[in-house]
């Protein structure tokens, strides 16, 4: 009889027990505590709540990867692929807006992208230009001689329009690039030999100032299409 008893127990010990931790889980904004037992320790609701909601961020456009502004009606409505841009020369564009920006200058011109490049650093014009003695400081320094400094009280758009002959700089690297029948990207030496082409324009002038010529232009086309040489 004994036995028959025990056997309508339950097998485990922890139905003998209240689930008391399923109740009291389900209660919002309330701790459990060892010490407490079955009490719970409630706090604020405002202790407790978690931030969801995300940050907002301004878009940042995808095409900026892939390729720079132009105003070439034949690179736009052409059916041929346009090469892309590499890293490099997206940042050194974008470098170069930013120091328009510095400046307070309400255009980014030759000078900037110049100054672009040089301050990305990594590229092999921004070492061909390092390794002639052309710096940041002094391009920098050429160019306030040469456009002057701006208003202070003016201040730069987000995006400070090209020039005329910045956008012939961007349209050019990109024709240089097709032409070569090469499938890699327009770099920052693209960028650089298209500023120097540029015969009027600040870069062009700036250039030619720190010693910049028609020799150099030469020997930086040669290394930048050396077979199976990668720049950026």
């Amino acid at each position: 009889m004994a036995a028959h008893s025990l056997s309508k127990l339950p097998t485990t010990t922890s139905a003998l027990i209240p689930n008391h931790r399923t109740k009291l889980d389900s209660r919002p904004n309330s701790l459990l505590s060892p010490w407490l037992g079955a009490n719970s320790l409630s706090l604020p609701p405002s202790s407790l709540r978690v931030r969801t909601q995300e940050s907002k961020l301004h878009p940042f456009p995808a095409t900026v990867c892939l390729s720079l502004p132009t105003a070439n009606a034949e690179i736009v409505s052409s059916t041929e692929k346009v090469p892309k841009w590499s890293w490099r020369a997206i940042k050194s564009f974008a470098m170069g807006e930013l120091e328009a920006r510095k400046l307070k200058y309400a255009t980014t011109g030759t000078e900037a992208i110049l100054m672009g490049i040089l301050i990305e650093g990594t590229s092999l014009a921004a070492k061909f230009l390092r390794a002639n003695g052309i710096t940041l400081a002094k391009v920098r320094e050429e160019t306030i001689k040469l456009l002057g400094k701006a208003d202070m009280w003016f201040f730069s758009p987000e995006h400070p329009a090209l020039t005329e002959e910045a956008q012939r700089v961007l349209d050019w690297a990109v024709d240089k690039k097709k032409k070569s029948g090469d499938s890699g990207e327009v770099t920052t030496s693209h960028l650089l030999l298209g500023i120097w082409y540029e015969g009027e324009s600040p870069g062009h002038k700036i250039l030619a100032g720190l010693g910049f010529n028609e020799e150099k232009a030469k020997e930086l086309e040669s290394l930048s299409t050396k077979p199976g040489f990668i720049d950026g």
